[in-house]
């Protein structure tokens, strides 16, 4: 460390470094401030957007009540173009699936559901794959809700693989292929599935059995 005699050296010592370092510490100052103030406001932002999208989602649920479809589709689609990158635009696409099942439009449903699935994040694209699904099971279309089931990866499905399996189980059955349905059954009870009717679902497979086994 060097050690200055006299004022007059430091001084002189204190010019040459700002000369050397001073308009690289100016512009570090300057470019930390821009940071700090550039991530407050995005922070402000998102928290704005998510107030009014909240706001907006309130009179959805409220138009959903009443009973007000085309208010509410209106509202929604409000939401999704607004904000997109928002929780609350997938919450409204769902909200919108569910609102062309009860006018029985299962093909405007599946378009909406297969967008969300393939835009939404974690458990939103699993609730979004299931309806999904059993919109598939609705018109038909057995081996493409297998396909989509197929498509899931096991280890990021956690908490959701009892319900997969129960579907996979109903579009055996529709397929008629009771082997396949009955293990599909099975692996959804030892997942913990809480469905109410799977017990239901495997004795009418066993009864159907034993009846096709009887004649």
């Amino acid at each position: 460390m060097e050690i200055y005699e006299t004022e007059e050296e430091q001084v002189e010592a204190l010019k040459r470094w700002w000369k050397e370092n001073g308009q690289a510490t100016i512009t570090g100052v300057i470019v930390g401030v821009a940071m700090i103030l550039g991530w407050n406001f995005w922070q402000n932002y998102k928290h704005d957007q998510a107030l009014q999208a909240s706001a907006l989602y309130e009179q959805l649920l409220t138009a959903v009540d009443e009973g007000k479809a085309e208010s509410a589709e209106k509202i929604a689609d409000r939401i999704d173009e607004q904000y997109k990158g928002v929780a609350y635009s997938t919450y409204a696409d769902l909200i919108k699936a569910k609102i062309k099942v009860q006018q029985n439009d299962l093909e405007g449903a599946k378009q909406i559901l297969e967008a969300t699935v393939a835009s939404a994040d974690n458990e939103l694209s699993h609730v979004a794959r299931l309806r999904l699904i059993r919109i598939l099971l609705a018109k038909g279309e057995y081996e493409q809700g297998l396909q989509l089931i197929a498509e899931v990866d096991p280890g990021a499905a956690a908490g959701f693989s009892g319900a997969y399996d129960e579907l996979k189980g109903d579009l055996y059955v529709a397929l008629d292929q009771p082997g396949e349905a009955r293990t599909a059954y099975q692996s959804a009870l030892r997942s913990g599935s809480q469905s109410p009717l799977l017990q239901f679902k495997i004795d009418d497979l066993t009864e159907a059995e034993i009846t096709s086994t009887s004649k």
